[in-house]
Formats: structure tokens, sequence, C-alpha cells
């Protein structure tokens, strides 16, 4: 089998799907290796690396792509919404992409598959399982992007973190707010309190608490009923904008006594919650940071703007997205481990060989020989 490595066409996406560690197990499991040329340079892996680890490189994309049995890509279909298409239409028949495809919705990348007889797993359904949890992307890229969101919310700060007890005086630690403790919001809440900050955390589902307090912050409890808030998976649940209203109104007294307020509400192929309205933001104290990780699906704070800072009001609100493509290395260090963990179940003497009954399976295979296997990316009529 021959599994292609794309650089990846995104703009700003600077991980490669593949790094040259883990070539050799998939080279052993029967596999040939192709790089396109320059993959993995953003990232920090020279086409030599590659190389020495028994992987090919190969200047023309096409050719990576359209003899290629299986190809791995950080962003491919709708997740690369402006090439993805492109790739899709070189993929022969019978083959896979595997990685981020936002299958959330219909794409012309999907139509192109089926066109082709072609096929992908769509990691982003992994099921929350525990086998699953050395395969799951979104927590390993959750991870990253709940550092960076600490690492960016601490250069806007115009104080720092840490106590400090001088000969001029003392100086009180910032106080972090963590809007949903899951993967980002609990690694955020480490960063900052291993910058010295005062942490606390609010999040709708109850078992969050313990996991919150684990990490030395402060649970936040809001008189609201909760009970249906936690859908499958673990993953928070989209409630109704009656409870969202009352959330806010409840959460804007944490926020005047926050410095930084880092927001993370967000629901799989849906706009994300607004939880920060404009006149929240303006009752911050004056130089206080809000960073949006929901920023990709429309924001949690009425003012952001993806990818853009914003100053309202004395108050500076980050929209940053793709994260985890700021630490290029190390977020594809651990992608990569993700996908290698993710094929090696499935080769079976050098082939991919997906059992229909598997749970990890049915629950990615999005699309095989040109088969809508998800109805959320069939077109309409």
């Amino acid at each position: 089998m021959i599994i292609g490595v794309l650089k990846e066409s995104h703009q700003g996406e600077r991980r490669v799907a593949l790094v040259p560690q883990h070539v050799p197990q998939l080279v052993k499991a029967g596999c040939r290796i192709r790089i396109e040329a320059g993959a993995g340079e953003a990232a920090g892996y020279s086409d030599g690396e590659y190389r020495e680890k028994g992987a090919d490189v190969e200047k023309n994309r096409s050719a990576v792509v359209s003899e290629a049995d299986t190809v791995l890509a950080v962003r491919a279909c709708a997740a690369n919404p402006e090439a993805g298409e492109a790739d899709a239409r070189l993929l022969k028949k019978g083959a896979f992409f595997v990685g981020s495809l936002d299958p959330y919705a219909p794409h012309p990348s999907f139509a192109a598959l089926a066109e082709r007889g072609a096929g992908a797993f769509a990691l982003e359904l992994l099921p929350r399982i525990t086998r699953a949890q050395s395969m799951d992307i979104l927590s390993s890229m959750a991870n990253i992007a709940g550092y960076k969101a600490v690492i960016l919310a601490a250069e806007a700060l115009p104080r720092i973190f840490p106590m400090m007890m001088t000969a001029a005086g003392t100086l009180v630690p910032a106080k972090v707010f963590v809007i949903g403790a899951g993967v980002a919001g609990l690694q955020a809440l480490a960063t900052a309190r291993r910058l010295g900050a005062i942490t606390s955390a609010y999040d709708v589902r109850a078992a969050a608490k313990e996991q919150v307090e684990s990490l030395g912050a402060k649970f936040i409890e809001l008189p609201l009923e909760t009970g249906g808030a936690e859908g499958g998976g673990g993953y928070a649940k989209a409630m109704d904008e009656d409870f969202y209203r009352r959330q806010r109104e409840l959460t804007a007294e944490v926020l005047k006594g926050s410095d930084v307020v880092i927001t993370t509400a967000a629901i799989p192929g849906k706009k994300a919650p607004v939880l920060i309205t404009a006149d929240m933001a303006a009752g911050m104290p004056l130089g206080s940071v809000i960073v949006d990780l929901a920023a990709e699906r429309g924001g949690n704070c009425e003012l952001t703007r993806p990818g853009e800072t914003v100053v309202h009001g004395g108050v500076t609100i980050m929209g940053p997205v793709n994260l985890a493509a700021g630490v290029p290395c190390h977020a594809s260090q651990l992608y990569s481990r993700n996908l290698t963990a993710f094929l090696l179940p499935l080769i079976k003497d050098g082939v991919l060989s997906p059992p229909a009954d598997d749970e990890i399976v049915t629950a990615t295979l999005v699309m095989k020989d040109g088969e809508y296997l998800a109805p959320a990316i069939r077109p309409a009529g």
C-alpha cells in the first residue's frame, strides 16, 4: 500500500500529517510512504529526515495524491475549503483520505470523492472510548490550543501573571477565568497556574468540577439547571437560548473580577454559543484580555473577529484561529502519532482493510467507494 503525505495548502497551516519518527512503523507494516517535497519543513522536519527513515520524497503533488492508496493530511476536503476539492479530484478509485475533514455539511470535495469512487475517514468523529484515546486528534490539538491561549494572553496583558514580593512592593497575581473545562480549558488552567495566576473555571458539566479542582483552580458554580448539558462522548451539548441568556447574566459578575478570560465552548459542526456580550466585556477591568478559542466557529464573545485582535472599551479580545499551527513541530508530532495509531490496526498484509463492525471505523468512515456513509455531507436533493 502506498501512503501519500501532502504538504498542507490551507493558508497558515504549518503542520504535517506524518513526522519522520513514525515512518518506520508504517513501513514495517508493509506500506510505502511517499512525502510531497517540503511537506514537513514548516514544522521543522526536512526531506532528508524522511528519506533517512525510509520514505520517498516526491516533488509532484498530483503524483502523491493520484498514486496513493491512502492520503494523510492535516486538513483535507471541507477542512481545506479552497484547495480540498482539487486534491479530491485526483484521488483514485478505492483510495482514502485520512485526517481532519470538517464533515458536518456538504462540500464540493465530498461530491468529487463520490465521483471518483473514493473514500474518506474523518478523525474528528472518533468516539470517546478508551481504545481511541491515542487516535484523538481533537484532544491532541486542544491541548496545544489551551497552552497557546494562555501564552497569548500573558503577552497581551499589561501586568504579569505571578505574585512578586519585591523591595519596591508586592505585585498581586493575575486572575484567569476559563469558560469550558474540556481538554483545552483544562490545559489553559494548568498553564496559567504554572505561570503563577489565580485560576478559576466554569463548565455546564457537573463532572468537570473534580477535574478543575485537581488542577488547583476554583470551580465556579452557577445556579442553573444543567442536567441535560452533557451530550454523547463526554462533550458539552448545545443548550437553548434562554439557558445561555441566564448563564450570561450570572457570568457577568465573575468577569468583573477577572484579568484574563479564555473561552472554549464549541459545538462540533455548529455556530459557537455567545457567552460574553459587548456589555459584559466592557464591564471587565481596564486592560483585561479575552482569548476566544471558539473564534473559528463564530466565537463565544460577541465582539470576536476570527483571526483578529479587537480592543473594545480598554479590553482586548483575541480571536485566534488554528492555534496548533503556531507550534507546528510538537503539534505535528502529536497529530502524526494519532494518525499512526489509527492506521496500524487497520493494515493487514500491507493493505488497508477496515473491519465493517469496528466501532471506530463505523464512526469515522464518512465515505467508501464513492458511497456517502455520513448523512451530514450528502448533497441536498
